[in-house]
């Protein structure tokens, strides 16, 4: 299975460079409702996730939301498989003006201690890293080990080429130190950290109940004096949206925690605000959870 999602993949970059715009979207639209259709595992916890996010929803309105977030998800990876042949400059022409709050990371980079900058999975983070890199220069970020390795490769190869400084999570010996080395020489690493893969996070509260989280962005900060940001990124018709969020306060270690917890708020804020962008097809609260995962993680 592994291997035919590594052909998978290829075929989408292979395949999209030459496709029209318009039939590709007629295509993963048509793929995401297929989807939601069959109800699938995926889209299933997709509806458990959103119902958390909007709980008064009724059940048609709830359809309509797991079906947008499908759509959602679908545009993501359809643009997953385009961006390298894009056209950079332009695409960071056109997100420059829909950022919000740039002031933030601005005055955060003016600072000269680093910036560590904690996403959710919404929207396109990868066009948001293009934007950055375009405006500010290359990034570190960390990713996840996925198997086959030729997949993986071709994942680092992917956000390589949009200019990113890729720190594999596993196999490599500790991140941490690379991107401690990125924010004292006065950088950024931005860190997707809405899910808890290694079992290492905090509980904190999510829409009303407990979830957990990575301590990773909090405790760089921490570390090194860098500005812990949030930022959250959602579609528009025909474009995107990015918000920085106010710097979260982390003046030392004990700090953390409370940190943590302040990230999740903004996440929550982000969410609430475009609950169909946000791509959270596993399970994230303790209570969705198999017992033998968490477990591991305790």
């Amino acid at each position: 299975m592994s291997r035919l999602a590594d052909l998978g993949y290829v075929a989408g970059w292979r395949l999209l460079r030459f496709a029209p715009g318009d039939l590709a979207t007629r295509t993963f639209r048509a793929g995401a409702d297929l989807v939601a259709h069959q109800d699938g595992p995926g889209a299933r916890q997709l509806r458990r996730n959103l119902a958390r996010v909007v709980p008064d929803t009724t059940a048609s309105g709830l359809d309509g939301l797991v079906r947008d977030g499908l759509r959602s998800y679908a545009r993501y990876w359809q643009e997953v498989f385009t961006l390298p042949w894009a056209d950079h400059a332009a695409l960071v022409g056109q997100v420059d003006g829909a950022v919000e709050d740039v002031e933030y990371l601005n005055d955060a980079l003016a600072r000269g201690r680093g910036v560590v900058i904690s996403l959710p999975h919404s929207g396109n983070w990868d066009m948001a890293g293009l934007w950055l890199v375009g405006q500010h220069g290359a990034f570190s970020t960390v990713v996840e080990r996925l198997a086959p390795e030729a997949l993986y490769q071709r994942f680092v190869a992917y956000r390589a080429s949009l200019g990113f400084d890729i720190v594999p999570l596993t196999g490599a010996g500790s991140p941490a130190r690379r991107l401690i080395h990125r924010l004292d020489a006065g950088g950024v690493v931005c860190l997707l950290a809405d899910r808890d893969l290694t079992g290492g996070g905090m509980a904190v509260e999510f829409f009303g109940a407990t979830a957990r989280m990575p301590l990773g962005p909090a405790r760089l900060a921490a570390a090194t004096g860098a500005t812990l940001l949030v930022v959250g990124c959602w579609f528009t018709a025909d474009g995107w949206g990015i918000r920085f969020h106010p710097p979260v306060s982390v003046p030392n270690r004990s700090a953390v925690m409370q940190a943590t917890q302040a990230v999740a708020d903004c996440f929550a804020t982000d969410i609430a605000a475009h609950p169909q962008d946000w791509h959270m097809l596993q399970p994230l609260w303790i209570d969705d959870v198999p017992v033998t995962l968490l477990r591991d993680a305790g």
